[in-house]
């Protein structure tokens, strides 16, 4: 089973004609959110040709780096277009009363939740809702009301909710990505928690501190609990116990504890925020890595990117040059000398095809796919990724790049609607737990992509027909069968120097063969990226959305 369908395996892909309706569509809205009146006049006249846009684009960019990183500090409002809304309440009070018992909080302490949510585990009502005392009652039976509405066959039915200030809400994935919820409470509050299913696990536990809830969000998820997000904005828990810093240590307590549950020994650490923790398996060895770089000249980049990968304090890796036709007598002579395998990739530039033609050569336990382009930031960067790429669970693993300006290039791909780069402090405008968080995502760049060696041969490589681009997303949403998942680390970084060797291309063939096998811009959506947001171009706009 895959979290996505393709089309192209069932005789349902979209019409030539269909598929450029929905690049002008899609288009028209890059232009509405993201362009200048010009772009938005000379846009339709472009056609749909990227690399064609991207060229005009280079010659009209100014010298000076234009992505400059901002600050949450720095954002009234995100995302664009967000205005809150109060719910109204569909159901009658007695109803409302009937099926659910309040959890009321006087105060943060976690003696109080746990003590109030044993004696409402011994009610009759088949549901429980966590608030605080202070909200009003109208406003309780409302947010109750709304997830009640949505409730279904879930035992778990959690909304989105207001942030530290009303503009900028706390948007949640429509799915529960197993490894997100390891990093943070992704859940939070408001939650409808079914009864029976919390006395199934236990209830909730004293001794988990400040990150009980948490805690117990992890025995369900254990205990294969059906979790159902409404994307809609409720009343949930104060700024106060959002950003205790007692918070940090409860949350990695409970989070080793979930990872020891599940037969992993992991070190699990504090991150610039007491809600959000990373964590990184430790196995018992290290197994071998093959880090495969294509390349064609450019020596001096090849240079910098392998004497960044030496010093990684990683035990067991090799390093394999995928050489495409390289004419330089500095590149030459560098390979002469070198004591890395070079691997001769002759022929016109086929992304795809130069990584399966590398992997073929390759006999080590995982393959990492580098970018000559790029300078390892993080030393212990293979051990982070490895770690996380060995569990059972996992397909591909990525990082954080960041380009020769500070600005953040790639913090994980997302579909909204069509696949592109999470950029935290260019298009994500604000650094909240989400972005912070090692996490489950639809897709992570080639640019470092590590998987294993025996998967990547099961999935038959890259598709050689996505020649350049949307071959290392494609090969993401494929690997995601039986249950395995992508997971981006936030905390691994590189540099990257983006488009330094292959330049700005990024052919119409490859994107419209991508958008025919995934239904790009109709059925294809991505599970671990709030439902209610929509990338176009620099901008994420906000799209309220019926709930399911």
């Amino acid at each position: 089973m895959s979290a996505f369908q393709r089309f192209d395996l069932n005789g349902q892909t979209a019409a030539p004609r269909e598929i450029a309706r929905r690049w002008r569509d899609f288009h028209r809205d890059v232009r509405r959110v993201s362009s200048s009146p010009f772009a938005r006049v000379i846009g339709p006249l472009l056609g749909d040709d990227g690399t064609f846009r991207r060229r005009l684009a280079e010659r009209l960019r100014p010298n000076t780096p234009v992505d400059a990183p901002t600050t949450a500090n720095h954002v009234d409002c995100f995302p664009v277009n967000y205005v809150a809304t109060q719910p109204s309440q569909v159901l009658a009070t007695s109803e409302i009363e009937d099926l659910v018992e309040f959890v009321l909080l006087h105060s943060l302490e976690p003696a109080e939740l746990v003590e109030k949510s044993r004696v409402a585990l011994a009610s009759s009502k088949e549901w429980l809702i966590v608030a605080s005392a202070s909200d009003d009652e109208a406003s309780r039976l409302a947010v109750a009301a709304t997830l009640l509405a949505h409730r279904g066959d879930a035992d778990v039915v959690y909304g989105d909710e207001t942030g530290d200030v009303l503009t900028i809400p706390l948007l949640k994935p429509h799915e529960v990505g197993p490894h997100t919820l390891l990093s943070y409470n992704v859940i939070g509050r408001p939650a409808l928690l079914r009864r029976d299913a919390v006395a199934r696990v236990g209830g909730l536990q004293v001794e988990s501190g400040r990150a009980t809830e948490h805690d117990l969000y992890l025995r369900l998820f254990d205990a294969h609990a059906k979790f159902r997000h409404v994307p809609v904005v409720l009343n949930g828990r104060s700024a106060e116990e959002r950003h205790d810093e007692a918070l940090s240590e409860d949350t990695q307590r409970v989070v080793a504890e979930a990872l020891l549950r599940r037969g992993i020994t992991a070190r699990v650490r504090p991150t610039s925020k007491p809600s959000v923790v990373t964590w990184s398996p430790l196995p018992e060895s290290w197994p071998s890595i093959d880090v495969i770089i294509p390349t064609r000249d450019r020596v001096d980049l090849l240079r910098r990117c392998i004497t960044s990968v030496e010093a990684s304090t990683y035990p067991n890796f090799s390093i394999t040059i995928l050489d495409n036709g390289s004419l330089e007598p500095a590149t030459l002579a560098f390979f002469k000398a070198t004591s890395h395998r070079i691997v001769e990739c002759p022929g016109p530039f086929n992304y795809a095809a130069l990584i399966n033609r590398g992997v073929a050569q390759c006999a080590g336990d995982y393959v990492l796919t580098l970018n000559n382009d790029t300078v390892v930031r993080t030393p212990d960067w293979l051990e982070q990724m490895v770690g996380v790429a060995a569990l059972d669970d996992v397909s591909i693993v990525g990082v954080t790049l960041i380009d020769q300006h500070e600005s953040h290039e790639h913090d994980g791909i997302v579909i909204a609607p069509y696949p592109q780069h999470l950029r935290r402090g260019v298009n994500y405008l604000v650094e909240d737990e989400y972005v912070l968080a090692r996490r489950d995502v639809a897709a992570v760049t080639g640019a470092v992509q590590m998987i294993s060696r025996a998967l990547y041969q099961e999935l038959a490589g890259m598709d050689e027909r996505l020649a350049v681009v949307m071959n290392d997303v494609d090969l993401c949403l494929r690997s995601q069968v039986g249950g395995r998942h992508v997971v981006m680390l936030a905390d691994v970084e590189l540099t990257h120097f983006a488009g330094s060797t292959r330049g700005r291309l990024d052919p119409l063939a490859d994107r419209n063969f991508f958008v025919r096998r995934w239904d790009v811009f109709g059925a294809l959506v991505d599970p671990y990226f709030p439902e209610t947001l929509r990338l176009y171009g620099s901008t994420i706009e906000y799209h309220p959305v019926m709930p399911d």
